[in-house]
């Protein structure tokens, strides 16, 4: 079966290692129908949204989380915590009614600068999203440190521990989306 997967990098710099464990998960994954999100939407603002309503950029991004099978978020870690992007964008889809993340499963990765790899950022992320009432997997953890060391120029993991971590969570979310 194709299913529907959506990737959500936090970070919007063109080059971003998340986006390339994105298109790594996506390749791990299976067959599926690939979709990555645009983070680029407003700043959240209540004003803003009792004046006009949600954004369209915020409608889109919120129908792409409903309409996925599953969703796999790779985030960088900037001061211990998640980016603002990944945050405000959050915020917004918190806002849609009828909750898009309740129920979906959802898999963490994080690839980042530093040598933890994001521990941190995931765990902020799991915060996040906790009272979305998503299926967020536990694991096996996909933490990719000194990143730039470890994609080659086609953007592919290069390191084994990193790529068998990746193909692991990728079928255990694959797992559970069949369940």
């Amino acid at each position: 079966m194709t299913y529907t997967l959506l990737g959500i990098s936090g970070s919007l710099r063109k080059g971003s290692f998340n986006t390339h464990l994105l298109r790594e998960a996506a390749r791990h994954f299976g067959p599926a129908h690939f979709t990555l999100a645009d983070l680029r939407v407003p700043l959240y603002d209540a004003d803003l949204e009792a004046a006009e309503g949600l954004p369209a950029e915020v409608a889109r991004l919120a129908g792409l989380i409903s309409g996925a099978d599953a969703v796999v978020i790779s985030a960088p870690e900037y001061n211990r915590s998640i980016s603002g992007v990944l945050k405000n964008a959050l915020d917004w889809v918190s806002r849609v009614p009828g909750g898009p993340w309740a129920g979906k499963p959802v898999a963490i990765l994080s690839a980042t600068a530093g040598r933890s790899g994001g521990e941190r950022t995931q765990y902020a992320l799991r915060l996040c999203l906790t009272p979305f009432g998503a299926r967020v997997l536990t694991g096996p953890e996909v933490l990719v440190g000194q990143a730039a060391d470890q994609f080659d120029n086609s953007g592919r993991l290069t390191n084994e521990i990193n790529t068998n971590a990746l193909a692991a969570l990728m079928a255990a979310l694959r797992d559970e989306v069949a369940r």
